[in-house]
């Protein structure tokens, strides 16, 4: 992984571009020395892109699963709504 600072980024986005979309490399921008962004192929922001979308299938079926097994805790938007209005 390469580390470039902003100034460096700046005068010489072209080439880092280039280095990330055809050498596959990752590129991390840096100011005083400390990380703030980075570049990467679009094939690796796909692939997080997928990881993402997997944990949030993971987490909605176990929030279902959780759902399912302890219905009598859990309420409506439209409920919650109901039981609000009632208390104001």
């Amino acid at each position: 992984m390469t580390v470039l600072s902003i100034g460096e980024a700046r005068n010489n986005l072209a080439d880092a571009i280039n280095r990330v979309s055809y050498g596959g490399e990752r590129i991390v921008f840096a100011r005083r020395g400390k990380p703030v962004a980075a570049l990467i192929s679009a094939d690796d922001l796909d692939t997080l892109r997928h990881i993402e979308d997997t944990e949030d299938l993971r987490d909605a079926a176990k929030a279902l699963k959780e759902y399912e097994h302890a219905k009598a805790g859990f309420v409506t938007l439209a409920e919650y709504k109901r039981r609000r209005k009632g208390k104001a």
